[in-house]
């Protein structure tokens, strides 16, 4: 079977609100931003930036709105046309001076401190079905191609295996799994401090993230 050239991709984005020890995060800002920012930079031909979420930080008691947001997304997406869909989740590393792809999410749930909800749990898989602390999911996207593509833009970037296994690493794990399960992709990408690199450094990352992405599906 052929195809009449390559498949439209639509990219949905999520951020984080507050959390305990980072009063302002930084990928609140570059969510709620981004929509404006993409509409004055353009995106590669076939690329659309789908839903834009900033969501609680909180385990357990965030999934409804995590489930929600993506189960409207891609009801969404596929009403309109057949593309091809990424979810890119971004989250906040206050130790960070670089940015950091995630490859892998585990199935640990460990929270170093409460949640925005008041959730602390410990050593408690994610998804119990899915066997113990030990086991990960593993991001279909060609992460090292992203990384390429992004190094050549002159940012500071690496590919990390561990995304901790707070808020972060749980809400990827759930979108990893749900990706699998939907024929979709999904990718975790952690940010520093604006103090560390500045706002407008973070949205031109973000943006040139979009179009790695899109060049690597």
């Amino acid at each position: 079977m052929g195809s009449e050239g390559p498949r439209a991709i639509t990219i949905h984005v999520t951020g984080f609100k507050k959390f305990q020890g980072v009063p302002e995060n930084p990928t609140e800002a570059i969510v709620n931003n981004l929509k404006e920012y993409v509409e004055r930079r353009g995106l590669p031909a076939g690329v659309t930036l789908g839903s834009c979420t900033v969501l609680d930080v909180a385990g357990d008691g965030a999934l409804p709105q995590l489930y929600q947001t993506m189960e409207s997304a891609i009801s969404k997406t596929d009403s309109v046309s057949n593309a091809n869909v990424v979810w890119l989740h971004l989250g906040v590393n206050s130790g960070a001076v670089r940015f950091a792809i995630e490859h892998q999410a585990a199935n640990e749930a460990t929270f170093r401190c409460p949640d925005e909800l008041g959730w602390q749990p410990q050593q408690l898989p994610i998804v119990l079905e899915d066997g113990g602390i030990s086991q990960t999911r593993k991001t279909s996207m060609h992460v090292d191609a992203i990384l390429k593509s992004l190094k050549k833009g002159a940012y500071d970037v690496m590919i990390s295996g561990n995304a901790g296994r707070f808020v972060c690493n749980y809400v990827y794990y759930h979108s990893l799994r749900f990706a699998e399960q939907k024929g979709n992709k999904s990718l975790f990408v952690h940010v520093p401090l604006f103090a560390r690199i500045d706002q407008e450094t973070q949205m031109r990352f973000t943006a040139s993230l979009l179009d790695a992405i899109a060049s690597a599906c």
